[in-house]
């Protein structure tokens, strides 16, 4: 017979400990830095593609859970970067006229588009619409009250 008094196991659902049982550590900003850190940079290298869409002559590539690379595709056989759309927490989008609807981590926030991707206006956030971002092997950080953006390998 085999008795266990003081096994401690994962839930199965992910909702363990990340710190114990996760090979990720979530990468975390508090709510004021969070909504204050959307913003239209300059173009940054693609480290990992997401989804593409076309809106008019431009290409918008979402590096997950970063932002948006935003190419000017005038000339379909070589489209040039112009700008990078930083979204934390984003995967995916929308776009409706120049106005641009997506995720960022568990709010839903719509960006005005303005002067051909030359500057942009967040225009509306709607908080906790989406569930917080799970880590790549099934975990939520449920020790923090900060809101997850990313998930990044431990050291080990």
């Amino acid at each position: 017979m085999v008795l266990c008094s003081s096994c401690e196991l994962p839930d199965d659902d992910g909702g363990g400990d990340p710190e114990r049982y996760s090979s990720y550590k979530a990468v975390t900003l508090s709510r004021t830095d969070f909504e204050n850190s959307t913003a239209l940079i300059n173009s940054q290298p693609v480290e990992k593609s997401g989804k593409i869409y076309v809106k008019d002559n431009y290409l918008i590539v979402n590096e997950p859970n970063k932002g948006f690379h935003i190419y000017d595709n005038t000339n379909p056989e070589n489209p040039i970067k112009i700008k990078f759309l930083k979204v934390l927490g984003s995967t995916n989008l929308s776009i409706k006229g120049n106005t641009i609807y997506t995720n960022n981590a568990i709010d839903l926030i719509t960006i005005a588009i303005k002067e051909d991707f030359n500057s942009i206006n967040v225009t509306k956030r709607v908080r906790d619409v989406f569930p917080e971002l799970t880590s790549p092997d099934g975990y939520y950080n449920n020790s923090s009250s900060d809101i997850v953006v990313d998930w990044t390998l431990k050291d080990n």
